[in-house]
């Protein structure tokens, strides 16, 4: 085994981030919004509690993927969740002066294409633009009569508050992996930029199928379009060890290495909602992208 299982389940969704020296995990935990775990081997997290009270913001339920990054002296988090207006799932962005909260939400989502919205992830390139890729959510994206997921990206104004223009596809299930006959799934998106490349990592199946796995496309843009490498999926089940690897997030570790999050199954034999928090390296060599697993 040469990933890290770390002690933190019952979560799905996990995101990294290094701030003062330590390390801090976000991921969906809680039915009232997000718990913050801290660590500074990797290894042993401590639960800190809730960093941001969802119910005390516009949304209800369905606290998901959370995303923390370092803005203007402080920290924003982006996040999904369902709306008390709406009932329907949308992107949020919250802030807060400390990467332990408490974060303070807007007071709406983010934006409103009019569909469901799910696992946002910023990304911000090298001029200075920040981008926030999303998915589409398969609840109520019906393509000939398939429930699907898309990969979009939208630029986000420089305050973090708003987005600029509406989203542009850039990733939809079309490879003989990744389709079933009547859910399919591109989510959980992630992005680096490495030799002047974009890579894109994303998850395909159902969160609590053994098939979960993950698999990515590059780009000489960030908004696309990405090409799908031919040996996806790059990170998926291990027989008798790992189920239902996904939804990947990068993070940069204290000596500058760029290494991944993921969840797993704590049960091998009984996939369900139950994840633990995985961490492993990762490579790209001769443009082609591995997870140290």
């Amino acid at each position: 085994m040469h990933y890290i299982r770390t002690n933190v389940s019952q979560i799905g969704d996990p995101f990294v981030l290094r701030a003062d020296g330590v390390y801090y995990m976000y991921a969906t935990s809680s039915p009232a919004g997000f718990n913050v775990y801290r660590s500074e081997d990797l290894v042993s997290w401590e639960n800190l509690g809730l960093c941001y009270d969802g119910l005390k913001g516009w949304g209800f339920m369905d606290f998901w993927a959370p995303e923390v990054v370092e803005y203007n002296g402080g920290y924003a988090m982006f996040f999904t969740a369902k709306s008390k207006a709406l009932n329907a799932l949308r992107t949020g962005v919250a802030f807060a002066k400390s990467p332990v909260g408490p974060f303070v939400d807007t007071g709406a989502p983010l934006f409103d294409f009019g569909y469901s919205t799910i696992d946002a992830s910023p990304f911000f390139d090298e001029d200075g633009q920040a981008y926030l890729y999303y998915v589409r959510d398969c609840s109520d994206n019906v393509i000939d009569g398939v429930h699907t997921s898309q990969i979009y990206v939208t630029r986000l104004a420089p305050d973090l508050r708003s987005v600029e223009g509406v989203g542009e596809l850039i990733s939809t299930p079309d490879c003989a992996w990744e389709c079933h006959p009547d859910w399919q799934w591109n989510e959980g998106p992630s992005v680096i930029k490495r030799g002047g490349k974009y890579y894109l990592t994303y998850s395909v199946n159902c969160f609590d199928s053994r098939e979960y796995s993950v698999g990515y496309a590059v780009s000489d843009s960030p908004t696309g379009p990405f090409r799908k490498a031919t040996e996806n999926p790059i990170l998926r089940w291990r027989e008798g060890e790992m189920s239902g690897p996904g939804h990947n997030s990068f993070f940069i570790d204290e000596a500058g290495n760029t290494r991944a999050a993921f969840h797993i199954h704590t049960a091998y034999e009984r996939p369900s909602g139950d994840r633990t928090a995985c961490i492993c390296d990762t490579s790209i060599e001769g443009g082609k992208l591995r997870f140290l697993v």
